[in-house]
């Protein structure tokens, strides 16, 4: 499943020349709006879910949704990153979420 926008959050990164999520996209699927000024994903049917868009964002505004055999279409799995450490919020189709912490491992 292709990046959700939060249109609300999403600034297109404003003040760099390239999106943090159009940089880092293996794929160069990611993109902003000329108009908008707001993120998206040009072929979404390309994209592979490698989450590096989501990771990438310094305004979270990005998200993916769980596949609909894992967890139907309202399940999330979004990263909160920190200096030393990923938080991973997983949230599933009841709404329950559960977090899961990892140290960052080019942190020594």
């Amino acid at each position: 499943m292709p990046p959700r926008v939060d249109l609300n959050k999403c600034n297109g990164c404003e003040d760099r020349e390239e999106a943090f999520c159009e940089e880092i996209c293996p794929g160069d699927l990611m993109a902003v709006d000329d108009e908008t000024m707001k993120a998206y994903c040009r072929s979404t049917r390309d994209c592979w879910d490698c989450m590096s868009c989501v990771k990438a964002c310094p305004r979270n505004a990005l998200e993916t949704r769980i596949p609909y055999q894992l967890g139907y279409h309202k399940a999330t799995l979004k990263p909160l990153m920190g200096k030393r450490e990923i938080t991973w919020k997983c949230t599933d189709i009841h709404g329950n979420v559960t977090t899961y912490k990892y140290k960052n491992r080019l942190v020594t």
